[in-house]
């Protein structure tokens, strides 16, 4: 009989947290902070040490999301982003050798989208684009109810396509708000939702500039749902009617009414959608 549970794994920049989900709910959790600037051993072992907490017989696989380029099919990560000495770690291979459990690794926006797709807006939708906006901008593709990582890992990297002067990511995550406003997101969305109007107008505009973003994604994927998770997706009311005016530019308007765009309502999202890469793989599999 297959065991019951599956581990899901969040490396970020500072911090490592794992949890053992049965039947979509957290039962265990372990987390700690990680020496980033150490050598990339010392890292390791201190990403292994906390997946062992949650670790079990009941545990049947292993599903890890990291901020990084990955050959999926090794499991192999490049250049994970605020660990320096993480410039080629083949992580999968070493959860394998410890755990003695099947592992997938893919990027963190890739697990965003296939944890909304088991977890959250995504369930019973088969076209859908997960998108993170924070420091960053990520997203994460689901054709015909599986995730598309592209033969590269590069599926869904709409952030780096040039925009203006820049690219897309320069003009739709936090960098927006440090040129326009001189502070990050989450103070214009505190001054917005006080009514400060520049607060407001900064928010607009932020919207507009998306709204390209999700006109690409819709020219490129067509999906019917769009998704948005990460720090600046909080403020969604504040940028909405920038968002849906940049749209109005959109060639096929009677799609639009044919799409959905929400943000996330995922508790722990992250470790959770890591924990889908896991069962996406399977189902894929079959």
């Amino acid at each position: 009989m297959a065991a019951a549970a599956i581990v899901g794994v969040d490396i970020g920049g500072t911090g490592v947290r794992a949890a053992k989900i049965r039947e979509g709910a957290i039962v265990k959790r372990a987390a700690r902070r990680i020496p980033g600037h150490d050598a990339a051993d010392v890292v390791l072992a201190e990403v292994l040490a906390t997946v062992a907490e949650v670790v079990d017989d009941e545990t049947s696989g292993i599903g890890c999301g990291v901020p990084s380029v990955v050959d999926v099919e090794r499991g192999i990560v490049y250049d994970v982003q605020h660990i320096p000495a993480w410039r080629e770690v083949h992580l999968k291979e070493a959860f394998e050798a410890r755990f003695h459990r099947e592992t997938f690794i893919n990027n963190d926006a890739n697990s965003f989208a296939v944890g909304e797709l088991y977890f959250g807006r995504g369930r019973g939708v088969r076209h859908l684009v997960g998108v993170t906006l924070g420091t960053g901008l990520g997203a994460g593709v689901i054709i015909d109810g599986r995730l598309y990582s592209g033969h590269n890992c590069g599926a869904g990297e709409i952030g780096a396509i040039p925009y203006r002067d820049a690219t897309i990511e320069q003009y739709c995550a936090s960098h927006f708000f440090r040129r326009e406003a001189g502070v990050g997101g989450d103070v214009v969305a505190e001054h917005a939702a006080n009514g400060d109007p520049e607060a407001l107008r900064v928010m607009h505009a932020y919207g507009r500039e998306l709204g390209h973003a999700v006109m690409t994604i819709l020219y490129a994927f067509d999906p019917e749902l769009i998704v948005f998770g990460g720090s600046i997706a909080g403020a969604f009311r504040f940028f909405e009617a920038g968002l849906r005016e940049r749209l109005r530019e959109f060639a096929y308007q009677h799609a639009l009414a044919r799409l959905t765009i929400a943000c996330s309502e995922v508790a722990d999202v992250a470790i959770l959608g890591a924990a889908a890469l896991y069962i996406d793989a399977l189902a894929a599999r079959h």
